[in-house]
């Protein structure tokens, strides 16, 4: 058997044996030392190739496809700084527990270190933020190898899903020629020598044991004001069921936009949304001392929420993990519930304690948030500003689509005002390293998966990366991005930086004085410019007619946007403290 015969047998095996796993995506970027990988996917009948050019926009572009898809999704790049530009996107799926195959080609062996081009060291680049690392043996078409092949495609894939979901590093030294052969026969394997690794991998549930469940129902049974938190998460299903826990045990339950309890037509009568206006007032965080505090997912966006629990660092704070992990960076004395978290809520469901939290505690919570939302959700500005984008989004946003969303503002943005609603919308952000590089591939990989996507961006997020407007003009991919553009770094007028006034904005304000529309022209876009909610909402509802990628710029003003906030957020907590005279 000759070199290439080897080479296309290996890497077909490879290949082929993801795909029986159940990998149905690769992004690939353009490069000659990963032209066997490159064109083997290509051939492969049951997975589809995206091609995105810049492996920086590609990356991001796989982690929105494959948190969207909720499925591995592979990334195929050639040797190089090729691989490194993988490296902010494989550090947002390490934390966000995103799960990413990255397959990178590499000069052979003798080849490195002697002054090669486009030779690095690619072993481990990565460090600790994949899951997993294999160098893979030189191609060869022998038996025993071409079983090899397999079991390390499987053994990968299967490190992505396994505990908490994130990315897995595979290196393949490729000596030339590169070229596959694809007229040999069988290149894919004969059905015989293929393998039952997916079937061989399976994974039982954690629970806790009937005298775990008892010692918490006797816990929280003892105590009147329990509350219930939930971080971002993924699964509706979950939001499903801590809603039925709410219910039965009587709690208010702390909805983060990305925990996906805002959305969907469970009930949501427990759900409180408008946490985040009047946990800023230190006397109604006292107010609210709960007894215990269960929280799931990560932990929130919102910052009022981190003041509140670090002042009741007292009282008992559980976090559930549904299989290892420590994310509470209070620094209180938290403790870990390691179990699957619906199946959890069953068992609390079924082991409810005679004795639940007063009516009051929870009606206080109920009150307090309807007057926040009464205040936020009033009113309509002469002029859109950020938070009335993120409240016309919600209103216009259609069923069954999904919205992305940036950091910094945005995500913000949306805590504060997408309120609770019937329509299955999925809310998503890359909420692992809360960078705001990589914003667009991500919303343009998610809708890749086949759902229509709502991107709303700030300018700076937006300049960061355009380069991934590319896939969405090439695939013709349904996205409608809301750009709000207060030209510069609009969060940093909240914090304390702004009274800097020699330095800020040299140093946070950063403004850039870009025309976007040119960008929007660069890549075919339907570009639009609005000045109102209401001018917003009806640009939002023709775009959503259209196919293809369409861009709505908000413009407004970094300090008139903090005052505006301000001002809400005071009304807010006003009220409520008129209520206690």
């Amino acid at each position: 058997m000759n070199y290439t015969e080897s080479l296309t047998r290996y890497t077909a095996n490879f290949i082929d044996e993801l795909a029986r796993n159940g990998m149905t995506d690769v992004v690939i970027s353009p490069g000659s030392r990963s032209t066997p990988l490159a064109l083997v996917f290509r051939e492969h009948p049951s997975i589809k190739e995206w091609i995105v050019i810049d492996e920086r926009s590609a990356a991001f572009f796989a982690l929105g496809l494959a948190k969207k898809s909720k499925r591995p999704v592979a990334l195929v790049c050639t040797s190089g700084t090729a691989a490194a530009n993988y490296y902010p996107a494989v550090v947002e799926a390490f934390y966000s527990r995103v799960p990413l195959l990255v397959l990178t080609a590499d000069r052979p062996h003798e080849l490195r270190q002697v002054g090669a081009p486009q030779a690095i060291e690619q072993i481990k680049m990565y460090g600790d933020y994949v899951k997993w690392f294999h160098e893979m043996a030189t191609p060869e078409g022998t038996p025993p190898m071409l079983r090899y092949a397999r079991q390390k495609a499987a053994q990968a894939f299967a490190f992505t899903e396994q505990g908490n979901k994130g990315p897995v590093q595979v290196n393949f030294p490729f000596r030339e020629p590169l070229t596959p052969d694809f007229t040999l026969p069988d290149i894919w394997g004969a059905e015989k020598e293929k393998s039952t690794a997916r079937i061989n991998r399976m994974e039982g549930m954690k629970y806790l044991g009937e005298e775990q469940i008892q010692e918490l129902t006797a816990l929280f049974g003892s105590s009147r004001k329990g509350l219930l938190v939930c971080g971002p998460e993924m699964n509706v299903n979950f939001a499903e069921r801590v809603c039925e826990l709410a219910q039965v045990w009587n709690l208010p339950v702390l909805a983060d936009p990305l925990s996906q309890l805002r959305t969907g037509e469970h009930d949501k009568t427990h759900v409180i949304e408008g946490y985040d206006a009047f946990l800023r007032d230190s006397e109604i965080r006292e107010r609210l001392q709960p007894d215990y505090i269960i929280r799931f997912g990560a932990m929130p966006v919102s910052k009022a929420y981190l003041f509140y629990v670090k002042e009741h660092s007292h009282i008992p704070q559980f976090v559930v993990e549904e299989n290892e992990g420590f994310r509470d960076p209070t620094g209180n004395d938290t403790a870990y519930i390691y179990a699957d978290p619906r199946q959890l809520c069953s068992q609390l469901i079924e082991k409810a304690p005679d004795k639940l939290s007063t009516a009051a505690w929870l009606d206080e919570w109920l009150h307090y948030n309807q007057i926040a939302k009464n205040h936020l959700l009033s009113g309509e500005e002469t002029q859109v500003t950020e938070g009335e984008a993120a409240r016309g989004i919600a209103a216009v946003i259609p069923d069954q689509t999904t919205l992305y969303v940036g950091n910094s503002m945005a995500v913000r943005d949306v805590d504060s005002f997408f309120m609770v609603s019937s329509k299955a919308v999925s809310i998503l952000c890359n909420r692992g390293a809360n960078g705001i590089d990589g914003v667009i591939s991500s919303a343009v990989g998610a809708a890749a998966a086949g759902q229509r996507v709502t991107l709303l961006i700030g300018d700076l997020s937006f300049f960061h990366d355009m380069n991934g407007l590319l896939a969405a003009k090439q695939y013709q991919l349904p996205i409608t991005i809301v750009l709000v553009n207060n030209n510069g770094g609009g969060i940093f007028s909240f914090l304390p930086q702004a009274n800097d006034k020699k330095h800020f904005e040299a140093l946070f304000g950063t403004p850039v004085d870009l025309p976007f529309e040119k960008a929007g022209a660069l890549y075919g876009a339907a570009y639009q410019v609005v000045s109102t909610e209401r001018a917003l909402k009806e640009q939002l509802e023709q775009s959503y007619q259209q196919s293809g990628l369409s861009i709505i710029e908000v413009k407004t003003d970094r300090d008139e946007n903090a005052v505006w906030h301000r001002e809400k957020w005071n009304r807010v907590m006003a009220e409520i403290k008129e209520g206690w005279q």
